[in-house]
């Protein structure tokens, strides 16, 4: 998957799953500020993230510092390399 499928692809879950317009969906645009998702939302969006890109994410301290869906189009890249090398 390269860069641009990995933005659709997570861009179609912020669309189908919490109805988000996809012209709202910017590498700037904050998860919790802009898009109105709650803490129960992230819930959700992990288990959405892990069935669509079948990666394992829930128990990754690193996942608690991503705010923006730039944060998170980067840290879906980085763990796609990790998977590949191993």
């Amino acid at each position: 998957m390269i860069e641009s499928e990995l933005i659709q692809a997570v861009n179609d879950v912020f669309a189908d799953s919490f109805e988000i317009p996809r012209e709202k969906l910017t590498p700037e645009a904050q998860i919790f500020g802009d898009l109105g998702l709650d803490s129960l939302d992230v819930v959700d969006l992990v288990a959405a993230i892990q069935k669509k890109f079948n990666v394992q994410v829930r128990d990754d301290e690193r996942i608690r510092s991503i705010r923006s869906m730039q944060d998170l189009y980067n840290y879906l890249s980085m763990i796609r390399n990790e998977q590949k090398k191993a």
